[in-house]
C-alpha cells in the first residue's frame, strides 16, 4: 500500500512540508515567532527551556531540539539563539545537519539585537521556503511512516474502544512494514508484566521493567507518589479509579504485534514494528518526544476530550464516549463511540482509523491542524540551576 510524501535527502519521508523556526532557548522564542508570522510556509514552536539546565537534563532538551529539526515533515530549519545560552545554536545547527536538508542559523547577540535578527531570519526563511515549494510528492511506501500513538483527557471508554480500535489500526500498521511507537511509561504500571510478555526478547523485556523501575523510584526520591496524580481529577471524575486500571486500557493502543526495542525520549527507532519510547505520562511532552523521534502523523484517543495538536505533524483525534463526541465534534477526528453503541465493532473502527490515517498522510488536514493547534513541550528531568 502507498502513500504520496516528499522523499528527503536522508531516504525518510515527510507527509507534510514545513520550514520550522527553532529557538534554542525561551530567551529567544518571542524572536523566533516573530519571524515565522512574518514568512508563510513556516511553523515556530515554544521552548520554555535550553539554559539553566545541567547533564543529562541538558542532553535531553539539546536532543529533542535536534530531533524535531530533523523530523522528516520538517524541509528546513532556521535555528534562533540567544548566544549565551546552554543549548547552542551551532551545536544543534550541527545536529540537524547530519539529516542533509537546509540550515541556517541567526543570533541574537551576534547580530546586535532583535530588529536585525528578526531582519535576517525572514530573508533566510522566505529563501527556504521557496526551495522548499519546488518540492513534490512521490509515490512512497507506508512502510517509510513513524505512528505515534497517545492518550489523554482519558476515561473508561478509552480502554475498552479507542484504544483497542487504535491497537488495530496499529497492527495493520506494522503488518504493511510500518512503525508505530508506544509511549507514556507512566501507564505501564501494572501492566508492565503483560507488555514484557510480548517483547520479542529478554533484553527488550526487561529494558520495560527497567523504564517502569526508575520512574516509579525518581517519584519515590522526590518524596511522592504516582497515585498522586495519576490517574488525573478529570480521570477520576470520567470513572477511572486507579493508575492499574489506567494503564490496563492504555497499553490495548499498542495492537498485538510482538515490542522489537525500547527506545529514550527523542530517539529514533532503528527497527520497525512496535517500539516503545520512554516518556512521560503528559501528552504534549509525550507527543514532542515522538515527534523528536521521526514520528510523521499521530493517533490521539481522549475519552474526556482535548483539543491538543502540534505544529509538526497531524494529530488524529478518536474518542470512545458517544457523548463527548457530541459534545466536541469540532475537536474530535472519529467517534469510537459507536462501539460502546452496537454500531460497530472494534475491527470495523480500527480499519477507519487506519483509513484515516492513510487520507491524513496524503493531506487530509485534521481537526487540530485546521484551528492551528502547536502545543509542544520537552520532558524535563533535573532541575533549573
Amino acid at each position: 500500500m502507498h502513500i504520496m510524501g516528499y522523499r528527503r535527502n536522508d531516504g525518510s519521508v515527510g507527509i507534510r512540508n514545513k520550514v520550522l523556526i527553532l529557538p534554542t532557548v525561551s530567551c529567544s522564542a518571542e524572536t523566533a515567532r516573530i519571524i515565522s508570522n512574518h514568512v508563510q510556509g513556516t511553523i515556530a514552536i515554544s521552548n520554555h527551556l535550553g539554559c539553566g539546565q545541567i547533564g543529562k537534563d541538558a542532553q535531553r532538551t539539546i536532543n529533542t531540539l535536534i530531533g524535531l529539526g530533523k523530523n522528516p515533515n520538517i524541509y528546513g530549519v532556521v535555528v534562533v539563539g540567544l548566544g549565551c545560552e546552554t543549548a547552542q545554536a551551532h551545536i544543534i545547527a550541527k545536529g540537524i545537519k547530519k539529516s542533509m536538508k537546509p540550515v541556517e542559523t541567526v543570533i541574537i547577540q551576534e547580530e546586535g539585537g532583535t530588529v536585525k535578527a528578526v531582519s535576517k531570519g525572514i530573508k533566510l526563511a522566505s529563501k527556504m521556503v521557496q526551495d522548499m515549494s519546488q518540492e513534490t510528492k512521490q509515490v512512497c511506501n507506508i512502510s517509510d511512516l513513524i505512528v505515534a500513538l497517545e492518550c489523554g483527557g482519558s476515561d473508561p471508554t478509552s480502554g475498552i474502544a479507542a484504544n483497542p480500535a487504535m491497537g488495530v489500526a496499529s497492527d495493520i500498521v506494522i503488518e504493511n512494514g510500518g512503525t508505530v511507537i508506544l509511549s507514556e511509561t507512566t501507564e505501564f504500571i501494572g501492566a508492565e508484566h503483560l507488555l514484557k510478555e510480548r517483547a520479542i526478547n529478554d533484553t527488550v523485556g526487561n529494558q520495560i521493567l527497567n523504564i517502569v523501575r526508575n520512574i516509579e523510584e525518581t517519584v519515590r526520591w522526590m518524596g511522592s507518589s504516582l497515585r498522586g496524580g495519576n490517574p488525573s481529577p478529570g480521570n477520576i471524575a470520567g470513572g477511572i479509579s486507579t493508575i492499574e486500571e489506567k494503564s490496563l486500557g492504555c497499553i490495548y493502543k499498542g495492537g498485538t504485534t510482538k515490542i522489537v526495542e525500547v527506545v529514550n525520549y527523542a530517539e529514533k527507532p532503528s527497527k520497525r514494528g512496535l517500539v516503545i519510547m520512554d516518556s512521560p505520562g503528559f501528552d504534549v511532552d509525550s507527543v514532542t518526544g515522538m515527534v523528536a523521534s521521526g514520528a510523521q502523523i499521530c493517533i490521539f484517543s481522549t475519552g474526556r476530550g482535548t483539543p491538543v495538536g502540534n505544529p509538526i505533524i497531524p494529530v488524529i483525534k478518536i474518542t470512545g464516549n458517544p457523548e463527548t463526541y457530541d459534545k466536541m465534534r469540532d475537536n474530535i477526528d472519529i467517534n469510537a463511540g459507536a462501539i460502546l453503541k452496537g454500531e460497530s465493532s472494534i475491527d470495523d473502527i480500527g480499519k477507519i482509523i487506519f483509513q484515516e490515517i492513510i487520507e491524513v498522510a496524503n493531506g487530509k488536514m485534521t481537526k487540530a491542524e485546521s484551528f492551528g493547534f502547536s502545543e509542544s513541550s520537552i520532558w524535563r528531568c533535573g532541575i533549573s540551576v
